[in-house]
């Protein structure tokens, strides 16, 4: 069993790829999950999709013919070549995919170095594949190892002390170019966490902040909980030429603000699209200023050298993370087999001291005793034998030892191909 990770981000691909590979939707993910689930190399997968990441993240029986499979749906999803995928994709497997797991859960793999969402997104990307059936015990227990990892990170270090994220750096972003945010109208479309820690931040800095989305009870139980208003979304042909300050993140697939809506004012305006696919598609330049998730990165930077420091020591928390997960996980792998061992030593036990009785070797009262003392000279033999493959199985090279011992065993518990058992009966 292998695990296997594909990610494109922000590091490695601009928004414009981004959104060609993005699932918007419950429906489309499920989709995504099915058509890599079918693949006869793997066996398990989740799917996160926000507005800086698109990963996939499975477990494999074969690493090679399951890359082949993700960059093959993907090509045929997106309408970009398999080349180019390839080219751009960090590809992590084994070790190096537990440890980016661990990365991005602990939020430092994220745009913004200790942001607040990834953990509820990945949590939530989990239990939609769980819930679904796409994945099962395997991703489990990385994700739930995962989780505690970033436990350890909060808990170990200062990186998430002043808790961050794409939207408060976006606000952060207004008040340098605008000197003074209050009073200023202010628009915030959709009522997802984006949406929520936007309308908080201008809040808090005195805007006057109205809420708009499609189902307009939603708007206002954001719009209640923040102490905002709430903007009819039927009016947001008005309300694009009407707001000083806009900010947007739906879950549209197509942009809801296309230049058609889009007419001259005589005061500047400024909008941040934080949305993936964008929902803002315009090409006036007029005393418009449009921002998207990667034109945030200048004040990104200026956070990640403040929490420089930490992220090393967040760092070293999450390799030694991985180092006890594949332990734990060896460990684990060995139990069900020594289990095995002692159950088919038992069986032979009970046949070999039926077979004695049956033969007339023993006296048939002594049936009850012949099979424990059999037992019991095998539970010796073998305690040595079990004592040292729970020592080796935290060794670098206890999956060869374990394969052995499952091979010798043929444990129905095991991982090995079933076109590698019983070869010698070819």
């Amino acid at each position: 069993m292998h695990y296997l990770t594909v990610s494109f981000s922000h590091k490695n691909s601009t928004i414009e790829i981004r959104e060609k590979l993005t699932y918007p939707n419950e429906k489309s993910v499920n989709g995504c999950l099915t058509k890599l689930n079918s693949s006869d190399e793997i066996n398990e997968t989740i799917l996160i999709s926000t507005c800086n990441r698109m990963e996939i993240f499975c477990s494999c029986s074969d690493i090679v013919a399951a890359k082949e499979h993700v960059f093959n749906m993907l090509s045929e999803r997106a309408g970009i070549s398999i080349e180019e995928l390839q080219e751009r994709a960090d590809v992590y497997d084994d070790s190096t995919a537990i440890h980016h797991l661990f990365s991005v859960a602990s939020a430092l793999d994220s745009i913004v170095i200790g942001e607040t969402q990834i953990a509820g997104q990945l949590k939530d990307a989990f239990r939609f594949s769980y819930d679904k059936g796409h994945c099962d015990k395997k991703i489990a227990r990385a994700v739930k190892s995962a989780f505690k990892c970033a436990a350890k990170v909060r808990n170990m270090t200062d990186i998430s002390s002043k808790p961050v994220s794409v939207a408060s750096v976006a606000v952060s972003k207004l008040k340098s170019v605008l000197d003074d945010i209050e009073g200023k109208k202010t628009l915030v479309i959709g009522v997802g966490e984006m949406s929520e820690i936007t309308a908080k931040h201008m809040i808090s800095h005195g805007a006057d902040v109205y809420i708009m989305n499609r189902t307009k009870q939603k708007a206002q139980i954001l719009a209640d909980e923040v102490g905002a208003k709430v903007y009819d979304y039927g009016q947001l042909d008005k309300a694009v030429n009407e707001f000083e300050i806009l900010y947007t993140a739906t879950s549209s697939n197509t942009p809801i603000i296309t230049d058609d809506m889009i007419k001259l004012c005589n005061y500047q305006r400024f909008w941040f699209d934080l949305a993936v696919p964008r929902d803002i598609s315009c090409s006036y330049t007029g005393m418009i200023q449009l921002f998207t998730v990667d034109d945030l990165k200048s004040i990104v930077e200026e956070n990640k050298g403040i929490k420089e420091g930490e992220a090393r020591k967040a760092h070293g928390i999450v390799g030694r993370s991985v180092v006890e997960f594949f332990e734990w996980l060896d460990a684990l792998n060995v139990e069900p087999m020594i289990k095995d061992i002692y159950k088919k030593a038992y069986k032979t036990a009970e046949i070999e001291s039926k077979r004695a009785i049956n033969n007339g070797y023993l006296p048939k009262e002594y049936e009850v005793q012949a099979k424990k003392m059999a037992e019991q000279t095998l539970k010796r033999f073998l305690h040595d034998m079990t004592s040292k493959m729970r020592e080796v199985s935290t060794e670098p090279k206890s999956d060869s030892i374990s394969g052995v011992m499952q091979m010798l065993a043929n444990s129905e518990n095991d991982s090995i191909p079933d076109k590698y058992k019983n070869m010698e009966k070819k």
